[in-house]
């Protein structure tokens, strides 16, 4: 028993696609792919700010504070400064990405007027 060979090739050439993609195509996913790069920068230099930004008080206020330093131990101190860290580098990248699309979709309005 097996998989018969029409079978087969079809499950095979099924994954390839029958369409070529067009330049104007291959140019949205090139602008696209541009986009979501940039916004990947982005995020990561907002999410290394953010981490210096949140972990010099959270360090301090363990260090100083008597209820920080009575209820925060590293694991706690960690949660602190990675949550800033995400939260900056999500908010960011998507801003970032939303608007590189809307310059693009823009540019593209311009281009067929």
């Amino acid at each position: 028993m097996g998989i018969p060979a029409d079978l087969r090739d079809a499950w095979i050439n099924r994954r390839k696609s029958i369409l070529i993609a067009s330049p104007a195509e291959e140019q949205k996913i090139l602008r696209s792919k541009r986009c979501t790069e940039e916004g990947v920068r982005a995020g990561a230099k907002a999410a290394a700010v953010a981490c210096v930004v949140s972990a010099v008080p959270t360090l301090v206020a363990v260090r100083v504070i008597p209820w920080a330093k009575a209820n925060l131990n590293y694991t706690a101190q960690t949660l602190i400064i990675s949550a800033a860290s995400i939260a900056a580098y999500f908010i960011t990248a998507d801003k970032t990405i939303l608007e590189c699309a809307r310059r693009n979709s823009i540019a593209e309005l311009e281009k067929t007027a």
